[in-house]
């Protein structure tokens, strides 16, 4: 983080296992804020109200000391980024280890809901968690374009520092670069998370097995239809926003109530149907689907009929499908409904026998379909 590194401190964990001497890897004691000191090459405060990026934010001088200390310290601050260091020290924690990195490209930037920097967080803990780990770290990189307003990346990171404060993840490292004019898009981020797995869980794609119960914790295509209305300026009767939300909260009261959950996963770009096509895949099994049990908002559903999309594809950024043995059904439901991310729960069908492994749908007509993976891309861009 000093002046003659080149960024918001490209830190990585680099805890260890065992130091010299069996002593114990050190971590940073809490220390007091210290405020950025001035001199006479860096007189005067960013102008975070009118001012913009520009190159020599990136080149690793004063001006991205600035950036950094005024900015991305001022909102991330921690004792890890406090260090002013070029890594994080991490202690090594006890357990598995699950690591997960997320680019996020959206457009636009801010939609009905959240944000590119909410959303980054939200993107990397929900990976992490999938996996039953817990999360605990951060880091975040930014791509920034030459002429950025500062005031709009000032208003994504007080978002992502929102995001990392209320999940109790700290962002404890990071990296800034800037390029030219019309070589970027304004602002990309992204995050790695880090986090553990507590003993007794083994979550994997490949744990699906026949007669298993699908579900999942909430209402599909919420996230995409927000940034589809949002970025094609659509107005509906009833503001649809992106269901962006934090998800290791209700993935560690699930795996409480029910331990022999087999897989977890978001359902993000590509949606339901394409995460279901993964994990029977990966399980080397079929699957059966209710089109009627899948909840979907009815603005949600007009609105994906009105643009012809197929909810089942469109993306979300705050829900989580769960498989687990059919004899588990009841505490599965019960704990994802207990939990506020998860009142709109449902049971949506079962794992099959199926050596092609198809995703078949019966539909609210009563016949049946099946549900193939995505073929292009229905909303880029909106992750």
């Amino acid at each position: 983080m000093s002046a003659a590194r080149e960024t918001m401190d490209d830190r990585r964990e680099t805890a260890s296992g065992d130091a010299p001497n069996g002593a114990a890897a050190r971590v940073p004691q809490r220390a007091e804020a210290r405020p950025a000191k001035r001199d006479r090459l860096q007189s005067r405060p960013l102008d975070l109200k009118r001012g913009r990026v520009d190159l020599a934010h990136g080149a690793g001088g004063r001006a991205t000391a600035q950036l950094v200390e005024e900015l991305f310290l001022a909102a991330f601050d921690n004792e890890w980024l406090r260090t002013m260091n070029d890594s994080a020290t991490l202690a090594p924690p006890a357990g598995r280890l699950v690591m997960a990195t997320d680019c996020h490209v959206v457009s636009p930037l801010f939609f009905p809901g959240g944000d590119i920097g909410a959303l980054a967080v939200h993107g990397t803990i929900n990976d992490v968690a999938m996996g039953g780990a817990k999360p605990l770290y951060l880091s975040a990189g930014f791509i920034l374009e030459e002429g950025f307003p500062l005031a709009d990346l000032q208003r994504i990171v007080e978002s992502m520092a929102r995001a990392a404060r209320e999940a109790g993840v700290p962002i404890v490292t990071g990296d800034t670069k800037v390029v030219e004019t019309g070589k970027g898009d304004g602002c990309y981020v992204t995050t790695t998370g880090v986090g553990v797995v507590p003993p007794g869980i083994a979550l994997d794609g490949a744990s699906a097995r026949p007669g298993d119960a699908i579900f999942v914790s909430g209402t599909m295509g919420d996230h995409g239809v927000a940034i589809m209305s949002k970025r094609e300026n659509l107005e509906f009767e009833t503001e649809i926003v992106s269901d962006s939300a934090a998800l290791h909260g209700l993935v560690a009261d699930l795996l409480a109530a029910c331990p022999r959950v087999r897989v977890l996963r978001d359902p993000t770009r590509g949606g339901l149907a394409t995460t279901l096509n993964e994990i029977a895949r990966q399980s080397g099994v079929g699957m059966t689907i209710d089109e009627r049990a899948i909840p979907v908002r009815p603005e949600v559903a007009a609105a994906c009929e009105f643009l012809g999309l197929d909810p089942l594809y469109v993306a979300n950024e705050g829900k989580l499908i769960a498989i687990a043995p059919a004899g588990d059904a009841d505490a599965v439901l019960a704990a994802l409904r207990a939990h506020p991310l998860g009142a709109n729960a449902a049971r949506i069908g079962s794992v099959v026998e199926d050596p092609d492994h198809f995703v078949q749908m019966t539909t609210t007509l009563g016949g049946r379909r099946v549900v193939d993976w995505l073929t292009g891309d229905q909303l880029p861009r909106i992750c």
